[in-house]
């Protein structure tokens, strides 16, 4: 049987389908449509929403395919990876794509040795090779100073993760049709020798991953205590702070704050970048923000390549003028 078809791993959680899996159907679905095929979405767990599955179909899927039994309600790696290794050996997709969650960081090595095929994670870019048809993975190499891209031309299934928020979620079509496959677990793929005795949220104290608007500062800080030039304008647009990885290593600020390929990945509405030069690593954690304002003193740094609004100068002079504005603003409204 030759293997064909695009599958994503959507995520569900107390039978809810999370986000990331809406945001795997983007790339999916433009995966799908390059390669002329069809894209399945592939779930785990029990008791899974039916409106949340009929959603994933108007967001793109052409079939899910909806693997239940009470051992999958929580995610453990035996389980989950023989249901997944079973479904691949049996229907054959020619790329599987998942999120580089904790379920997707985990899983996805995993079910790759399991299955005999090649992986490349924490991919920002996924296309299709036309004269090949090979998955093009690229992703930073080299501590963020180059970009790879990585093909897997004689395996099967093709497999790579992307980093949550590294795009937009699928929009939804109502009335879009598809088809919605529920299958029970076979019981000798269920057995595990870890067992979930309880859970506790992480209660993150700086919410970069939901915040609507993020200050991130670079290396152009100079120094720790230089970050309080920013405070007030992190306080006039109730943003959370954000940093670059130069500014974490180099304890002005904890690892929370970090974003970029070793940190978070954000999609704020407004993100405000201040004396950071835009280095790949950063690049990747940020670039799919809807508005990007940059603050730079050298007018040829790379975080104007990406940047709808770019203001040249220095950040200690531009800075405190710009929160003075703002307050103003506040207080004639």
């Amino acid at each position: 049987m030759e293997h064909k078809g695009v599958w994503i791993l959507a995520e569900q959680s107390a039978g809810r389908v999370q986000r990331v899996s809406h945001e795997l159907l983007t790339r999916g679905r433009m995966l799908a449509d390059k390669r002329g095929t069809d894209l399945t979405a592939v779930i785990l767990g029990h008791g899974i929403s039916q409106e949340d599955l009929q959603e994933l179909i108007e967001r793109g899927a052409d079939r899910v395919l909806a693997m239940e039994a009470p051992q999958l309600e929580h995610f453990l790696p035996e389980p989950y990876a023989a249901c997944l290794a079973h479904l691949i050996r049996e229907r054959k997709p020619e790329i599987m794509i998942a999120g580089a969650t904790t379920t997707g960081r985990t899983l996805m090595p995993y079910v790759a040795i399991k299955v005999n095929a090649g992986l490349t994670a924490d991919c920002t870019v996924l296309d299709i090779e036309e004269e090949t048809g090979n998955l093009l993975q690229t992703r930073p190499a080299i501590g963020g100073n180059i970009m790879a891209t990585i093909k897997t031309p004689n395996h099967r299934p093709q497999m790579a993760t992307v980093r949550p928020r590294s795009t937009k979620p699928a929009p939804r079509r109502a009335g879009r049709r598809g088809e919605i496959i529920r299958l029970t677990a076979p019981s000798p793929l269920l057995a595990s020798r870890v067992k979930r005795v309880g859970f506790k949220a992480n209660a993150e104290e700086h919410g970069l991953a939901d915040a609507e608007v993020i200050v991130t500062v670079g290396r152009g800080i100079k120094k720790g205590e230089n970050i309080r030039v920013v405070h007030g304008l992190v306080e006039k647009l109730d943003a959370a702070l954000g940093a670059t990885r130069d500014v974490v290593d180099r304890g002005w600020l904890s690892y929370p704050h970090q974003i970029g390929l070793s940190g978070k990945t954000v999609t704020p509405k407004l993100y405000i970048a201040v004396g950071a030069s835009g280095s790949i690593q950063h690049l990747a954690g940020m670039q799919t923000s809807e508005n990007i304002v940059a603050i730079n003193t050298d007018p040829e740094a790379q975080i104007f390549r990406v940047a709808d609004f770019g203001i040249v100068g220095d950040l200690f002079e531009i800075v405190p003028v710009l929160t003075a504005k703002l307050q103003k603003m506040k207080e004639v409204k």
